[in-house]
């Protein structure tokens, strides 16, 4: 429990404190006043006042906030509703791009720091009929080698490879069991009947060893982009999936994500940075959503303004939409922790 509460509480602090650094600088930068820089929600605990800014702490660990001198109202002095149509969307989206760019910190330090990784031979246990892995002559007793000239040393790699390439042509460099090597191609399918998986093929890590990595820091940063990188595509691929149906919608709020985070820590500070990565990518993604409240509800003002050709919506009527959102909000994330509070109860868990 106590690994679980500090590691959540340390992840949480450190995404949090990264998307509103964005807002942050971008809204100094440009001359909007910050009246306030919260980590959490009010009912407020702790504060201190530097210059114009107050620094607050706050009761409600669900987020944070920068409070802007009139976010809607652009007669307000130095308020952000005063700025250029270009500014006010750079300080909006800010946020978000600084949670883009933090995983590439995080992957790179996750690659230096020494962590356990299990490798072995992958060979191939099962393969369904009239799979792609069939009709491209797989078989039971197969050794995966490479996937797109890229070695596959456990069951990890494998996944991420396919799911990087829902629907394109993959080269597969396999050894069968009479010990010759044969490169094949397959397809691996979007929506594959329930119990196949993308490609048809069950897989097992044979022999495996369990070895210490880490990387110098010129190797780390190209495999920390390319990671991020790659971990973006497979939200996208993700996205996709929820539109056509091939992938099952699964929610978290906060008591979901801590007890991910925690059964992640007990794996290592390495996984627990790159699971922090990923959280910063959905993140970016959840917060410029066109959503009321959120970051990218208020790009979409923005947005409808310069459509508009400098016609605003009134301040009054864009507050009001902006504080309705959140209160639906708050109410979404009330039932969500309730699902989970009573999903962890039964002693259920996200983790696959």
């Amino acid at each position: 429990m106590l690994i679980t509460i500090a590691a959540f509480i340390g992840v949480l602090v450190i995404l949090i404190i990264a998307h509103e650094l964005g807002h942050f600088i971008t809204a100094k930068a440009s001359g909007v006043k910050v009246e306030e820089f919260g980590l959490g929600f009010p009912p407020r605990l702790l504060s201190v006042r530097r210059g114009e800014t107050l620094y607050s702490l706050n009761a409600i660990p669900l987020g944070g906030f920068t409070k802007m001198a009139g976010e809607e109202d652009p007669k307000m002095p130095r308020s952000l509703a005063s700025k250029s149509i270009g500014i006010r969307l750079l300080v909006l989206s800010a946020g978000s791009l600084m949670n883009i760019l933090l995983p590439l910190l995080l992957f790179v330090i996750a690659f230096m720091v020494p962590h356990n990784l299990v490798v072995g031979q992958l060979l191939v246990e099962e393969v369904a009929p009239s799979s792609p892995a069939a009709m491209a002559g797989i078989e039971p007793g197969d050794m995966f080698l490479r996937i797109n000239g890229k070695p596959v040393h456990n069951t990890g790699d494998l996944h991420r490879y396919i799911y990087l390439n829902l629907g394109k042509e993959v080269n597969l460099l396999i050894k069968h069991s009479d010990s010759t090597t044969e490169e094949i191609q397959v397809i691996p399918r979007w929506r594959p009947p329930e119990g196949q998986g993308a490609t048809g093929i069950m897989v097992n890590t044979s022999y495996p060893v369990m070895v210490r990595q880490y990387q110098p820091f010129w190797r780390a940063i190209p495999l920390g982009v390319s990671q991020c990188v790659q971990t973006l595509v497979l939200f996208k691929n993700a996205i996709l999936g929820l539109f056509t149906g091939a992938t099952p919608l699964e929610v978290a709020g906060p008591v979901g994500i801590a007890q991910i985070t925690g059964e992640v820590a007990k794996a290592g500070f390495s996984p627990l940075l790159e699971f922090a990565a990923f959280l910063s990518i959905n993140l970016a993604i959840i917060n410029i959503l066109p959503l009321p409240a959120l970051d990218g509800g208020r790009i979409v003002f923005v947005l409808l303004e310069w459509v508009r050709r400098g016609r605003r919506v009134s301040p009054k009527t864009e507050g009001l939409i902006h504080f309705i959102g959140f209160a639906m909000l708050m109410g979404l994330m009330l039932v969500i922790t309730y699902r989970d509070i009573i999903r962890i109860i039964s002693g259920g868990s996200l983790m696959p």
